[in-house]
């Protein structure tokens, strides 16, 4: 639970420095009836032993009223986790030839098809969603919206290709990005918040460098999310030929923190689609305060007509 209005809280010393007050209130009184000489007198002042709670209660419940308004007054809140309304999310993908790597089961590709597929049913239906691919070179294979079974269908479709280019499959990102903003957005109103999931095994080898590429998605206020995906004893069978393609994570955590996006790491086929769910879970959701102050209101209301009703009963007075 939070506090959208905290500050108040500090109210809560008046109803400690209360409370103290009527504990040493009740001691003194019974100090002074424990002077008196004559024990009928005593008898007379204090309440029998069994009835001391007559006295208490009414006040006990009084100063738990004092505690529901002071926390009333803060205006308490709860967290709830509620889907975007209008995003845009471009889920780009490296089909290099590296990606045909057997550390993962079956490849690393058919893989990073059954995660990315994951993430889509994660995904709210209402966030708009997109598929780049990148090797050498990059393309927007599905533009981004709230059809799924597109995207599902060209992560299905996913082929190799020589070469790794991770920024150009990020500036591909941004401008498919930049295209459905400009569809999606109200007039008067701004783009719709969006963000880059990449995933890659491997580091640039042709187009622009990284660097740049993260300058951009910068600039456009628009983090990249990476996942290195692969295992560092990956190789490549080439012309009969082991070559090692290990993944890169330095390239791809200096990526992500460079963008202000998140990185992850991935092994396996099942991390990968752990990795996605949570990334759909983050990316797809926000969390809301929704306020409860009713809640505490309607409790203090209680507390006080108890204590009223109580001591009006006990002592036909009010507390």
């Amino acid at each position: 639970m939070s506090f959208l209005a905290g500050h108040w809280l500090w109210l809560f010393l008046a109803v400690g420095a209360l409370t103290a007050a009527y504990v040493v209130v009740s001691l003194r009184r019974r100090v002074y009836a424990a002077r008196l000489s004559s024990t009928a007198l005593l008898s007379s002042v204090l309440p029998r032993r069994p009835q001391w709670w007559r006295r208490h209660v009414p006040a006990a419940l009084l100063l738990l009223t004092l505690a529901g308004l002071v926390v009333s007054m803060a205006r308490p809140a709860r967290a709830e986790r509620v889907p975007r309304e209008r995003a845009t999310i471009i889920l780009a993908i490296d089909v290099s030839n590296s990606m045909a790597a057997t550390d993962i089961t079956p490849t690393r590709l058919e893989a990073a098809k059954q995660g990315a597929q994951a993430f889509v049913d994660q995904l709210p239906p209402r966030i708009n969603l997109g598929l780049v691919s990148f090797a050498g070179s990059a393309a927007v294979l599905v533009p981004a919206s709230t059809d799924r079974e597109s995207v599902r269908s060209g992560i299905r479709g996913l082929q190799l290709g020589p070469a790794t280019a991770v920024g150009e499959g990020i500036y591909a990102s941004l401008q498919a990005i930049a295209t459905a903003g400009q569809r999606l957005s109200d007039e008067g109103q701004p783009p719709p918040p969006a963000a880059i999931v990449l995933l890659s095994d491997g580091e640039t080898t042709r187009g622009r460098p990284n660097a740049q590429a993260a300058t951009a998605a910068r600039d456009a206020e628009i983090p990249v999310d990476t996942i290195a995906y692969g295992t560092s004893d990956g190789t490549l069978d080439v012309g009969g030929q082991q070559i090692p393609v290990p993944v890169n994570e330095e390239a791809l955590r200096e990526l992500a923190d460079q963008t202000g996006g998140s990185y992850h790491r991935a092994t396996s086929g099942d991390e990968l689609q752990s990795v996605y769910r949570g990334l759909g879970s983050s990316i797809g959701y926000r969390t809301e305060y929704r306020e409860i102050t009713t809640w505490f209101v309607g409790l203090s209301l209680g507390l006080g007509l108890a204590a009223a009703a109580l001591s009006l009963a006990l002592s036909s007075r009010l507390p």
